[in-house]
């Protein structure tokens, strides 16, 4: 069996790299699996995306397509129309997808239509909120999905009550959290640590990207300034990614405490969440983490595709509502956040399992 996957944007990177590892185990064991990994190019830079190929030890993409920057309409076409190109040339027996960007959708509709099987690694995560262009890109995939690799019971739920089949469903657990379990000793302590004199527990990590926070400089300007005001003095260390900073270059942010720095790599940035206070943040994956490693995460969004986090987990959904910080940082602040539990399956074997199901398919 030839498995085409697909990586497209950074969070897929933590994603694709314990199924590699496991297919590679697998063909060394005499078992017909092999993969070819397509990268559509949706998101490359050498500080963001190259630096975690090589700090996760993920092979070199066999394909490039290059498809680079542009609209969500631009992008999905270029990628359907490379890819494509590549299929008709070079077939494959199933093509897998992961999460939920436009590299995820475009390659599923596009492997589909050449009558090729579609694996979904996160498939059946919902937000129920229309206006993000990933759960459009969530429910297009799902719609024609023919393996359903699922993270939690909400997701299992979802997927039956769209009318998916219990014998398309596979309950594997949550392969992101594979690669955190993995590499969690590996962690390394950035130079920023010392440069900003930060201790165990007595700083907080923030990241914001979603367009309803970071694209209107008040929003923004308000978040962050609520945040930093009440804290007690703390540092917030601030990753900033490339769609914030284009807003922050026209805010009037002026907060000793807080500290705006380049994206970081995967073993630096999960140093930080690791020995953090607390994370404030609007990415899924960031709250997953924050789950397993047992940190107070608040989320900063009006729904999350990932309610675990939120019933299991140690995260919290806030909202968008500036006013609605200082209540929470009052509670985690004065001991009563809640400790949470790791959800179920999230073992470090997702991948694993993946492997299994997918070499015992005729």
């Amino acid at each position: 069996m030839k498995i085409d996957i697909i990586a497209g944007a950074r969070p897929n990177f933590m994603k694709i790299a314990p199924i590699i590892e496991a297919i590679q185990q697998k063909k060394e064991a005499g078992i017909n699996i092999d993969f070819r990994l397509v990268h559509t190019g949706q998101h490359y830079d050498r500080a963001m995306s190259g630096r975690f190929f090589e700090e996760l030890n993920i092979p070199d993409p066999h394909i490039n397509l290059e498809v680079g920057s542009g609209t969500q309409a631009e992008q999905t076409a270029g990628i359907m129309v490379k890819y494509e190109r590549l299929l008709l040339q070079l077939p494959c027996d199933v093509c897998m997808v992961v999460g939920d960007v436009t590299s995820t959708m475009a390659c599923s509709i596009t492997a589909k239509k050449l009558n090729i099987k579609i694996a979904h690694v996160e498939g059946g995560i919902r937000s129920f909120d229309l206006s993000m262009p990933e759960e459009i890109n969530r429910m297009v995939t799902d719609s024609i999905t023919d393996y359903f690799f699922t993270t939690s019971a909400y997701a299992n739920q979802n997927l039956k009550h769209e009318g998916v089949p219990d014998s398309k469903i596979f309950f594997v657990g949550n392969t992101m959290i594979d690669t955190l379990l993995k590499n969690e000793k590996r962690f390394r302590q950035p130079s920023l640590w010392n440069e900003h004199n930060l201790k165990q527990g007595n700083y907080f990590v923030l990241t914001l990207h979603r367009p309803a926070n970071v694209d209107e400089p008040y929003q923004l300007e308000n978040l962050i300034t609520e945040i930093s005001t009440h804290v007690n003095d703390m540092p917030v260390i601030f990753p900033v990614h490339p769609r914030t900073a284009k807003t922050l270059a026209q805010a009037n942010l002026k907060l000793t405490n807080l500290y705006m720095v380049s994206p970081l790599g995967y073993l630096e940035f999960n140093y930080l969440v690791k020995n953090a206070k607390a994370v404030i943040t609007d990415s899924g994956g960031v709250t997953e983490e924050a789950t397993v490693m047992g940190i107070p995460c608040m989320t900063l969004r009006n729904s999350t595709e990932r309610p675990e986090t939120v019933s299991i987990g140690t995260n919290e959904l806030l909202g968008i509502d500036p006013q609605a910080i200082k209540p929470a940082l009052e509670k985690l602040l004065i001991g009563k956040w809640k400790k949470g539990a790791i959800p179920e399956l999230w073992d470090g074997k997702a991948a694993h399992r993946i492997v299994e199901i997918m070499a015992s398919i005729k």
